[in-house]
């Protein structure tokens, strides 16, 4: 659009008329002059829909006819400005400056769901928009304009997915919400997927009232309707039953529970003045060359520790099955799936967009922060894991038949 030239004497008696001072005066007058733009552009809408000018009925050709105009207050980033929508006696008139129902004409619902995705408090929104644009804005108007995302979010968690992932990392993250006026933790599910072109990618989110095995079938049988019908390696953390909900949907996959899950938890009740011998001793473990070697080094580690801390020794024997998947691998593939420090990194970032919270009002409420953080979070996400080239070539040995020429295309 070209741009006009404002004479000078106009600004002048502009400045003049609104004694300007301050930016709060300058805001005041382009609301004004915003205002007055739009009524005389909504006027002139009218003059063209009835082919004639309003007081010009000489040369009136329609039977329809002007019908008085009704009130309507809009958002801008100015303030609110004050218009009289002109109707007409037919009902046909459908102005395109500001259409029916519409509030707003400055972006204000994508710049509150923009401030929701950072982690801005309701409040904090509020604050914001009445001293940077002086316009009020309840919460359940936050609320209600945050709500439009929610068909997003439902397509989102419907989504198809790939057939086959060789790694899916799958984890728990708890929340504090409020429900029947009581607050109580909830457990948000995540599992993030690596495709056979090495790229991460989220594929779900979900709010259940604890964590459990029952839980996470659901999951998975969701994750199969979506499409997934192979899944080569997960790696996840220590919860009991987990190796079974897994393998009832997809029993072809190897488990990987999670090294750095199973010291936290083996280390927990370990007295303070043993920890350091304790933690070397433990480390032959799970940095052992070979399963044969770590095996050697946990019988050691119950030999020297086992009447001590028999807990901490026995969780390592009673889940080695799973703590020693990754000795089958090579070292490339051993170190992306000994740790879920993928899915750990992604909820550390969930966690920096959510901790103005201490308690969610709604589930809703919740899955909406959750699902905006997701998406700043993972708009970084553009590259392939490293060295992944060499690391398909090993899967596509290790998994013979597995990975299929169509799933490469």
């Amino acid at each position: 659009m070209r741009k006009r030239k404002v004479s000078s004497d106009l600004i002048k008696e502009l400045l003049s008329a609104y004694d300007i001072k301050s930016t709060d005066d300058f805001k005041f007058m382009i609301r004004d002059l915003l205002g007055d733009t739009l009524q005389g552009i909504l006027d002139s809408e009218l003059d063209e829909h009835l082919g004639y000018d309003k007081y010009d009925s000489a040369n009136k050709t329609t039977e329809n006819s002007r019908n008085g105009c009704s009130k309507k207050s809009l958002r801008s980033e100015y303030g609110k400005i004050d218009i009289n929508v002109p109707r007409d006696r037919d009902g046909e008139f459908d102005p395109g400056i500001i259409r029916k129902h519409q509030s707003d004409i400055n972006g204000l619902d994508q710049q509150i769901i923009a401030m929701y995705a950072k982690g801005m408090s309701n409040r904090d929104i509020e604050e914001h928009m009445r001293d940077l644009y002086g316009v009020d804005v309840s919460a359940s108007l936050i609320s209600r304009i945050t709500d439009k995302i929610l068909p997003e979010i439902k397509q989102w968690q419907s989504r198809e997915l790939k057939r086959l992932y060789p790694i899916v990392f799958m984890d728990a993250i708890h929340y504090s919400v409020r429900q029947d006026s009581v607050v109580g933790r909830k457990a948000v599910y995540i599992a993030i997927g690596i495709d056979l072109e090495g790229q991460k990618d989220v594929l779900g989110l979900w709010i259940g009232d604890s964590e459990s095995s029952k839980f996470w079938l659901g999951v998975m049988n969701e994750l199969k309707n979506r499409g997934v019908q192979d899944i080569l390696i997960t790696s996840v953390d220590g919860l009991n039953g987990f190796t079974d909900a897994i393998r009832t949907v997809f029993p072809l996959t190897e488990v990987q529970k999670c090294i750095i899950h199973q010291i936290r938890s083996s280390t927990k009740y370990i007295s303070w003045k043993d920890m350091k011998a304790f933690m070397a001793d433990l480390k032959l473990i799970y940095k052992a060359v070979t399963e044969e070697e770590a095996r050697m080094n946990l019988e050691r580690l119950a030999e020297k520790w086992g009447n001590k801390y028999p807990g901490a020794v026995r969780s390592w024997e009673n889940n080695w099955i799973e703590l020693s998947s990754y000795f089958k691998y090579p070292y490339e593939i051993r170190k992306i799936i000994y740790t879920t420090n993928a899915i750990e990194n992604f909820n550390r970032g969930l966690r920096k967009f959510t901790k103005t919270k201490t308690a969610w009002p709604t589930e809703d409420s919740l899955l909406k922060a959750l699902y905006l953080s997701t998406c700043n979070i993972t708009k970084k996400w553009t590259g392939k894991i490293p060295g992944w080239g060499q690391i398909l070539d090993q899967f596509q040995i290790i998994f013979e038949g597995r990975i299929q020429e169509r799933d490469l295309i």
